[in-house]
């Protein structure tokens, strides 16, 4: 019998199964070439590695919206670790023809990218620990989600 404590510590349904452990690591893979590749773009454009330096941490500052509950910050935090937001940038400073902002937007792509090869995915309502390639450090062994 599941207890209502078992609800809130883990998705509606397990990220994690043991038949998508390759799906898992293509998720992985898929990090690496969105980080491989917008480094290669980045080094293309001239841009400083100063400011890629400088601003590679600036999308965990979405972070914050934790403070507004686990609800909240997962929200905010999708919202800006989604490749979509960071190649809207780069395609809207194209059509706009302000080259300034594609280095930005490569150095947020790469900042994902790396996110995603190193395991942290996408977060779920249920707080920061859970997200779309697993549970951030593992399993938790005392839990019983076999219910």
């Amino acid at each position: 019998m599941a207890t209502a404590s078992l609800a809130t510590d883990r998705p509606a349904y397990d990220p994690e199964p043991a038949s998508g452990r390759s799906v898992l690591i293509i998720l992985r893979l898929e990090g690496l070439a969105a980080a491989a590749l917008s480094a290669v773009f980045y080094a293309r454009t001239d841009a400083s590695w100063w400011l890629f330096a400088a601003l590679w941490l600036t999308p965990d500052l979405s972070m914050l919206g934790y403070l507004a509950g686990a609800n909240w910050g997962a929200r905010i935090y999708n919202a800006i670790h989604t490749y979509i937001t960071p190649a809207t940038l780069a395609v809207s400073a194209l059509l706009l023809h302000t080259p300034a902002l594609v280095p930005v937007a490569l150095i947020w792509i790469n900042h994902i990218g790396v996110d995603r090869l190193m395991g942290y995915g996408l977060k779920y309502p249920n707080g920061f620990k859970w997200t779309h390639l697993g549970k951030l450090g593992g399993r938790d062994k005392k839990a019983n989600f076999s219910s």
